[in-house]
């Protein structure tokens, strides 16, 4: 079995009170989608930030790839080929798609912010960003203000962005919030597709699209991983139907 690209050991952060993190492991293999699931406040996003590094974590360690990564700053562990779409989407709306995509490469190339003349017409920013508009369906939106796309869109753009910075693992939080059914199915069908070329960590409260798409699945509960298997063997747990699947999707969700 390979070694982990990703790996956690003890990890853990408190606010006041509050352990949003408790003695979290997790191990994310090459290449596989990598569900982690369970109910508001199991300290999910909480676990992304940490991952990320805009969260110090408290206690435990986080390695990348064989390397500790625990101290390194957010865009020290950008280079090393994290990437993260957020909760709430994060472009720049009076911007074409084409735009924000070809500044995401800029900025992970180290280019200087050239002012005087827009990254989507340089050839060596435009290039790569079209190639990741066309991975999430959106090459024929590419000269769309981004403030006139739909929700789903917005969702789609920013997984693009990430894609273009040529990511080794995807960190995917909340990619279906707020989307219709329409807009989940095409999310799930665009996901599927990076499915073997990338790895991706994927936080969704989405159940069909989680069972649908994972290779594998962690329960956060209460900050800690209470169980982490294939989907049957969580559709199987006696413990996760108990805290947070319930009999619905434990009778046959996805």
């Amino acid at each position: 079995m390979a070694s982990p690209l990703l790996e956690t050991r003890g990890l853990q952060k408190s606010f006041g009170g509050i352990v949003a993190t408790d003695d979290l492991h997790l191990e994310v293999r090459p290449n596989e989608i990598h569900a982690v699931i369970g109910p508001n406040g199991a300290g999910k996003t909480t676990m992304i930030g940490q991952l990320t590094g805009a969260l110090k974590s408290d206690a435990g360690s986080v390695v990348f790839d064989g390397r500790d990564i625990t101290r390194l700053p957010a865009y020290q562990r950008s280079r090393l080929g994290l990437a993260r779409s957020f909760q709430i989407t994060s472009v720049f709306l009076d911007m074409t798609n084409l735009a924000n995509v070809a500044l995401a490469v800029q900025a992970h190339a180290g280019h200087s912010f050239r002012f005087w003349r827009p990254a989507d017409s340089d050839p060596a920013l435009r290039e790569p960003a079209m190639r990741a508009l066309e991975r999430v369906g959106l090459a024929d939106r590419a000269e769309v203000i981004a403030d006139q796309c739909a929700h789903g869109e917005h969702r789609q753009l920013e997984i693009a962005m990430a894609l273009a910075t040529h990511p080794r693992l995807l960190l995917l939080d909340e990619p279906m919030a707020g989307m219709g059914p329409e807009e989940s199915a095409r999310m799930v069908e665009i996901i599927q597709g990076l499915k073997g070329q990338h790895t991706i960590l994927l936080v969704e409260h989405d159940m069909d699209a989680v069972f649908t798409l994972a290779d594998r699945i962690t329960v956060l509960v209460y900050g800690r991983a209470i169980a982490s298997g294939s989907p049957d063997q969580i559709r199987a747990n006696a413990e996760v139907r108990e805290a947070y699947l319930g009999e619905e999707t434990a009778a046959g969700a996805g």
